[in-house]
């Protein structure tokens, strides 16, 4: 299987190709710069790789959640490549592709949303999979919420990840560090995390129409006040 996986979810840009188990990757830190840096950074791998577009199985991209621009970025651009190459796609959870690089079974996952929010989610790797592969099932489903909403799943050796703890360390690490195994919050959504996820969704039959490709916003008015998110929240 040979498939094209792309992420702008964040401030950071990522593309990776995966190539029958193989992959070749690029990222860097954007800024603002994702519409700029994403088809140079596709035409790199693909030229380095020896590869067409039109000889690719598939697109993935990150679907979210995350950065309400950056999502509409990576879902356009794979929307974009998959008409032209009449390609399927799937989109892949940015929290799952952190879950996925803690090399971890049960990982709580928190990425920082701004605006003093994050977007969090627990996940489980299945304990015997029907098909050889050990997905991930969402024990707490993503979700967008104040830091102090965020807890730790029943039962042990849960590992937390996500630069959510870094960015609002202050107000997560003090009621959850002593019920996680380790905290990685360095971790970040990832095109080349989400390659072997996205390889696994196509395995399954997940692969769409590109015009029905759409991000995970979560955050749907973006417009609210940190006051009035805390309002609703406790209402």
């Amino acid at each position: 299987m040979k498939l094209l996986v792309l992420d702008t979810s964040t401030e950071y840009c990522s593309a990776a190709l995966w190539l029958d188990g193989h992959v070749h990757a690029r990222r860097v830190l954007a800024g603002q710069r994702h519409s700029s840096l994403l088809l140079p950074m596709v035409d790199e791998l693909l030229r380095e790789s020896d590869t067409r577009l039109r000889q690719l199985d598939g697109l993935a991209y990150g679907a979210g959640p995350g950065s309400f621009t950056g999502l509409r970025i990576a879902c356009a651009v794979t929307q974009g490549l998959a008409f032209g190459a009449d390609l399927p796609v799937v989109g892949v959870s940015t929290l799952e592709s952190i879950a996925a690089q803690t090399g971890a079974d049960k990982v709580l996952t928190v990425l920082d949303a701004r605006m003093a929010e994050v977007y969090w989610a627990a996940y489980q790797r299945e304990a015997k999979p029907s098909d050889g592969h050990r997905r991930w099932r969402a024990v707490i489903a993503p979700a967008l919420a104040l830091p102090e909403s965020v807890h730790v799943p029943d039962g042990g050796n849960w590992v937390g990840a996500g630069n959510g703890f870094a960015a609002l360390g202050e107000v997560l690490r003090p009621r959850l560090a002593a019920q996680l195994a380790r905290i990685d919050d360095t971790l970040m959504p990832d095109a080349a995390a989400m390659a072997p996820l996205a390889a696994q969704a196509f395995a399954r039959g997940g692969g769409m129409d590109a015009a029905l490709a759409a991000p995970v916003y979560l955050r749907d008015k973006v417009a609210l006040t940190v006051d009035e998110r805390r309002a609703r929240t406790t209402a």
